[in-house]
């Protein structure tokens, strides 16, 4: 049974809403976020990358970094563009993409039960990018991007937020990168009061997507124990910025792959090697080919499209992991015939959200790459299942979109 508390928050004033919310950090790099913020002074990117105020020769991983990100933080404060919470409250959050609405809950879970496994992970997370956000946690004392929870569909809640959000007007309600972003505001304290209640029966909770984000949360809260031995589990320090969402709201995305070279073999050896594991089909139309079904894939090679459909035998249907199409192209075509033991750190593979769309492999295919493979999207069931039996899918499994904005809600961690 996991907890899930009303917060605290710093929060732009309504006005400022859709300048400063922005998408999460690691969707692009500082030339990009450059970009993205002229001519906006509120744009949350000022805090979350700090770098982009600073000479462009600037090492990212600098004191001056992390400085410069609480300074920008704590003037939003000081300039009135934010706000603080004086109660805890609870808040609904609504995206709408291309007519899909998911509709998550804003609020604080629990370090603990990050640790004891009551909040489940599926992958495993790098200590380089946990260290980043250590420091930018640390030194800002705030939690600044939300972590994206989901937890199985319960009607009694699903209710609550369908009842609450037509009887109420929303705080913010704005477009942004053709996202419609919509907040309602839960202050009443019999309502907090019987949505607590509710949230600490559903279950076990399961990072959708900022592992590293929760990681560095739990690692600063274990910080700031160590340094204050007299605690007692109710200082802020104790929780992370979080957003939960019913798994029946949520969309994974396929994931996709391009990769540099056929590993010196010519396009006829790499057909008839991979034959051997799978079903190799000529598609005749120029159009994209998008798997279906599970356990095939759309391979994308001088200018053709092909699908593949793995053969009987080569996986563990039993094995949540092994069963995975990620897997599956991974161990019986790109590690073995390509080469390629270790994709999350070889040059010769990189990784396209299907966001971007299929014509993006295309494109990739015909510049900088040779190959691409299409994939059909994991599931939640899927995502579940691994967590559920302690195990980890392989990098770049999971596309979640919309992404959660940053700066809509902060918390201080005292």
């Amino acid at each position: 049974m996991a907890i899930f508390n009303p917060l605290k928050a710093i929060r732009p004033k309504s006005e400022y809403a859709h300048k400063v919310a922005a998408l999460p950090y690691d969707v692009m790099n500082s030339e990009e976020a450059r970009e993205m913020v002229k001519d906006n002074p509120y744009s949350f990117l000022h805090v979350d990358k700090a770098e982009i105020d600073l000479p462009e020769d600037t090492y990212l991983y600098s004191d001056e970094v992390y400085n410069k990100a609480k300074e920008n933080l704590d003037k939003l404060v000081s300039d009135g563009i934010c706000i603080d919470d004086v109660t805890p409250k609870y808040y609904i959050y609504r995206q709408i993409m291309n007519g899909r609405a998911q509709t998550g809950i804003v609020g604080a879970a629990s370090i603990d039960d990050y640790i004891n496994g009551a909040i489940k992970r599926h992958e495993f997370t790098r200590a380089d990018k946990e260290e980043d956000r250590i420091r930018h946690i640390d030194t800002c004392d705030a939690n600044t991007g939300p972590i994206f929870l989901t937890y199985r569909h319960k009607d009694e809640i699903s209710s609550f937020i369908k009842s609450f959000c037509e009887e109420n007007s929303p705080i913010y309600d704005f477009e942004s990168d053709k996202v419609q972003q919509t907040v309602w505001e839960i202050a009443d304290e019999k309502q907090i009061s019987s949505l607590k209640e509710m949230l600490s029966q559903a279950g076990d909770y399961y990072i959708a997507d900022g592992h590293h984000r929760c990681a560095s949360a739990a690692k600063v809260g274990i910080k700031r124990r160590e340094e204050n031995p007299d605690f007692n589990g109710t200082e802020e320090f104790n929780f992370f910025l979080a957003v939960l969402f019913a798994d029946s709201d949520l969309e994974i995305m396929d994931y996709n792959r391009v990769i540099k070279d056929t590993n010196g073999l010519d396009n006829d050896e790499f057909l008839n090697k991979i034959s051997g594991k799978f079903e190799v089909e000529k598609q005749n139309s120029y159009e994209p080919f998008r798997p279906q079904e599970k356990h095939t894939f759309g391979l994308y090679l001088d200018k053709c499209w092909y699908k593949l459909t793995a053969k009987d035998g080569i996986f563990d249907e039993s094995d949540p992991v092994d069963r995975l199409d990620v897997s599956i192209l991974q161990n019986n075509l790109i590690s073995p015939i390509l080469g390629i033991t270790d994709p999350r750190t070889d040059k010769r593979i990189d990784f396209v959200g299907g966001i971007r769309g299929l014509k993006e492999l295309e494109r990739r295919a015909q510049s900088d790459m040779k190959i691409a493979f299409s994939m059909f999207p994991t599931t939640l069931d899927d995502l579940m299942s691994i967590a559920d039996a302690g195990k980890v899918m392989p990098p770049k499994s999971t596309w979640f979109e919309p992404k959660l904005l940053s700066g809509l809600f902060i918390h201080k961690l005292k």
